[in-house]
């Protein structure tokens, strides 16, 4: 039984860790990349200075630990990522120190920087909030600073309006572009065609640097501070171990929570701590990282055999725990957030877990509803309350999480005696926002370069 606890912790993950994050950025040998109007441009790690206008532009970036009780004997915390109502995800955080390194970088060089960046749509949603925010603190002019964001049309219910986009010259300087090829993941690879293609055009006819920011370190090093924030709410101990649990893509998340880690351990502040395993939650629209955990490859020839039953048109099988036990469709795409396969983050995860420990699951939206009350009750009041009709959440990070440790614990994937701490990454619903529609569809590099660069 999962019942609610002690009061909360709240931190500003970005504000009250500026120096884990700047040790982070130094271990991990990160560091500005080719000059601007090259395909490989990207600023420098250094960051403004935390002054009045910089402390408003960080003020959303707060996250709170929650006691959730127990579960099976096993106690669970919650690490609520969801406090900026202008995204309700975690990608708030990267994205405000993207942002903050672009400003930091135009103040040093006087040069105007357009961030583009692919996305099934969280980090798109993230990055626009914090260009607005930016705006909104006079740390950057419109002229000087713009977002440009690719998205395919599977997601287009997860955009919401924003300042970017109520303001008619911001909403012209700073698109959303909605992706019409099939394969939703070819945003990643169309959107690196496209600065590859027009970042030297871009700087000689324009003036501006275009940064393809879809980069590994710009999401760890914001996410180290997670490790920090456990060690000041909650630290592990020897006598309570942990695993922590998190619905995942490509587990940038995680990883950067254990570069957080190495960083706190590196300056003897997590001495006494131990290390904790890792729970992978994804869905059946791609389990890659739980395939390649479990099997050592990403081919769904390795998912378990399904057996339709007549009757009611489910699926089901027995033969692994590690997958749903029933579900309305072997393919069924329950979040379309969760759209990378064979993500290159896989062995860095599956040699964590390998060390310290750790499985994957993968859960179906049957087992999401079926557990979808009780996960209401158990997040009423927090930011990431649950609609009372599951077809107003418009995220399902979170849900997919809880119901993926509970169905772990349940099935004794967990093993006794250790504590789940779930990463709340994400959760909104249909009340949440107005839907914002594209600006454009496009499905080349020269329709994206019409759409950024025509008419400039």
């Amino acid at each position: 039984m999962l019942t609610t606890a002690t009061a909360p912790a709240t931190r500003n993950l970005i504000v009250d860790y500026y120096e884990v994050i700047a040790a982070a950025v130094e271990r991990l040998g990160a560091g500005p990349g080719d000059p601007a109007g090259t395909p490989g441009f990207a600023p420098g790690f250094d960051l403004p200075e935390l002054s009045g206008p910089v402390r408003q532009f960080f003020a959303a970036a707060g996250a709170t630990w929650r006691e959730l009780g127990e579960h099976a004997g096993h106690p669970m915390r919650f690490m609520d990522l969801t406090g900026n109502p202008g995204t309700r995800t975690t990608k708030t955080f990267p994205s405000m120190l993207i942002v903050a390194r672009a400003v930091e970088h135009i103040r040093r060089t006087g040069q105007p920087i357009c961030i583009f960046t692919p996305t099934s749509a969280n980090k798109g949603i993230a990055l626009r909030d914090a260009v607005g925010r930016a705006i909104a603190a006079n740390l950057v002019t419109p002229e000087q600073l713009r977002v440009v964001v690719l998205a395919p049309g599977s997601t287009r219910h997860k955009f919401r309006r924003d300042p970017l986009s109520a303001d008619p010259a911001l909403r012209a300087a700073n698109p959303l572009l909605r992706f019409t090829g099939a394969q939703p993941e070819g945003v990643k690879a169309l959107g690196r065609a496209f600065v590859d293609a027009y970042a030297q055009q871009a700087l000689d006819k324009h003036g501006t640097a275009l940064w393809f920011s879809l980069a590994l370190p710009n999401y760890l090093v914001a996410d180290a501070a997670r490790a920090a924030f456990e060690l000041d709410a909650a630290p592990a101990t020897a006598a309570a171990p942990r695993w922590h649990a998190h619905a995942v893509s490509s587990a940038f998340g995680l990883l950067g929570y254990n570069l957080g880690r190495d960083v706190l351990e590196d300056s003897g502040r997590a001495a006494g701590s131990p290390r904790p395993g890792f729970l992978l939650v994804q869905h059946l629209g791609t389990p890659d990282m739980v395939l390649n955990l479990r099997h050592g490859t990403f081919s769904r020839d390795r998912l378990p055999a399904y057996r339709r039953d007549a009757a009611t048109g489910l699926w089901h099988q027995d033969a692994d725990p590690h997958f749903p036990a029933v579900t309305d469709d072997p393919d069924e795409v329950l979040d379309p957030t969760f759209y990378t396969h064979q993500p290159v983050t896989s062995p860095a995860m599956n040699d964590l877990i390998a060390r310290h420990g750790g499985d994957g699951v993968t859960v179906s939206r049957r087992e999401c509803l079926g557990r979808y009350a009780h996960l209401r009750d158990l997040l009423r009041h927090t930011p990431c309350e649950l609609p009372a009709d599951p077809a107003d959440l418009r995220e399902w990070s979170i849900v997919m999480a809880l119901t993926g440790v509970l169905n772990a614990i349940d099935r004794g994937l967990v093993p006794a005696g250790l504590e789940v701490v779930v990463h709340g990454s994400g959760s909104y619903r249909d009340d949440d926002y107005a839907v914002y529609e594209p600006d454009a569809e496009v499905s080349t590099v020269e329709e994206i370069a019409a759409a950024v660069l025509g008419g400039r």
